[in-house]
């Protein structure tokens, strides 16, 4: 059996994690990575392949996006799929507030109240995708169609970045539910 996480925001989402199902287990990292580079390579896999947590706020409302570490997310974009004049993205305070988690440890899950999630369809490219666990230091495996499971995120083209005519095309017209 494996030993808990000490930190208690690790060890409330690897407790979230087994509880909902999923079968990656939390990995504590010898460093913390707070950037999706600095990950990938602490993890040896691409930077595509690491999940950006990323909380931007609707007025004083969250909307956690959730993006490969290769993408980068077009606020004017997102904004246009959500039907919003423009998103923000959250301080310091406001992502501690809505997640109960720092910025560069910010998980999928584990928040104090659910937040609309988009999850980015470039996610979709790789089999296993590594996502923050609570903490900075503290990451975990899974793959796209759980994030959108574990998440009850909508598929979203959140921006510019790789492109392969093989990827699926999805859009997110049905974001503004998200």
């Amino acid at each position: 059996m494996t030993t808990p996480p000490a930190h208690p925001r690790v060890a409330a989402v690897a407790r979230l994690l087994a509880e909902s199902g999923s079968t990656g287990e939390v990995r504590v990292l010898p460093a913390e990575v707070r950037t999706a580079a600095a990950a990938a390579h602490a993890l040896d896999v691409p930077v595509g392949a690491i999940v950006n947590s990323l909380l931007f706020a609707v007025d004083d409302a969250p909307v956690l996006i959730l993006t490969s570490g290769a993408h980068r997310v077009d606020e004017n974009q997102v904004a246009a799929l959500l039907g919003v004049e423009r998103i923000a993205p959250g301080d310091p305070d406001f992502v501690r507030r809505h997640t109960g988690q720092p910025i560069g440890g910010v998980a999928p899950v584990g928040h104090p109240e659910p937040i609309g999630t988009l999850v980015d369809i470039e996610l979709a490219r790789h089999d296993q995708v590594w996502a923050a666990a609570g903490h900075p230091a503290a990451v975990f495996p899974t793959s796209y169609e759980e994030l959108l499971r574990l998440t009850a995120g909508t598929a979203a083209e959140v921006g510019n970045g790789p492109v392969d005519a093989s990827a699926p095309s999805l859009r997110a017209s049905q974001a503004a539910g998200a």
